[in-house]
């Protein structure tokens, strides 16, 4: 499998608006940080983790074909307020998007003239599929299973995507994990785990939060997304970072 990261940014991104700090005003381009975003392919499946705002202009730098899957991690904007730009891949069929009971709710309520009786021309043609914790899919080659993580007192998915030998975990926006549901993050090969600031969060892991995380589950190498400006310039924090332990940054392609 090959992972991609669209974006790596928590929901402001980086630089924020108006923002004149020493990590937004980084002439790194590490430090360009979109809403968070990833593609998970295979030599015949193509998968979106999450659809941000920022998603038409993190799909620009990818090659346009078929999106086999859109799996959603929850019902906030930043995950899925880009899902109308999602129209010109229609041209290769429905799009199939993968959601738990309240997300598929919310992309009602978001997108209501995707789901009329009598739809107008154009409008993105959306298939969606309400799924549940730790029931196994599969889209093309890839097998999927959701499981749950406390976002301070709301449960959202987070993924297991297995293909052949190869798995990924891909986490967003946790605080805290159900003991019971540790067992679907154990035994991957990548770890994919947020990471806010330094300093504590009501809703969101820090820095020393998702380490602590990423040696309680073994995980052999993890990338830290969902970063805010606070965490500092990306350089600096990998530094300190353990070398199996980094700071993801947008445009980085993982081969699993």
């Amino acid at each position: 499998m090959k992972l991609t990261f669209l974006g790596t940014g928590t929901s402001c991104g980086v630089p924020t608006i108006g923002c004149q700090c020493y990590t937004c005003t980084s002439p790194d381009a590490h430090d360009k940080r979109l809403r968070c975003s990833a593609l998970v392919e295979t030599n015949t499946t193509r998968l979106l983790i999450d659809c941000g705002p920022d998603f038409r202009q993190q799909i620009m730098s990818q090659p346009f074909r078929r999106i086999d899957g859109i799996l959603i991690t929850h019902a906030h904007y930043d995950h899925m307020g880009g899902m109308d730009d999602i129209r010109p891949y229609c041209q290769f069929g429905e799009i199939n998007v993968y959601a738990d009971p309240l997300a598929c709710q919310g992309m009602l309520q978001m997108l209501p003239y995707c789901f009329a009786e009598h739809r107008y021309p154009g409008v993105p043609a959306i298939q969606l599929h309400e799924i549940h914790p730790h029931e196994c899919f599969r889209i093309g080659d890839v097998d999927i299973q959701p499981f749950v993580v406390m976002h301070h007192n709301l449960p959202i998915f987070g993924y297991r995507l297995m293909q052949g030998h190869a798995t990924i975990v891909y986490i967003t926006d946790m605080k805290t994990i159900p003991d019971a549901e540790l067992s679907y993050v154990r035994l991957c090969d990548v770890l994919v785990v947020n990471a806010l600031r330094h300093t504590p969060h009501h809703s969101h892991q820090t820095v020393q939060e998702a380490v602590a995380f990423s040696r309680l589950v073994g995980s052999p190498k993890t990338w830290l997304i969902h970063s805010s400006h606070d965490i500092g310039r990306h350089e600096e924090v990998n530094i300190q970072l353990p070398p199996d332990i980094q700071l993801a940054y947008d445009g980085q392609v993982i081969e699993v």
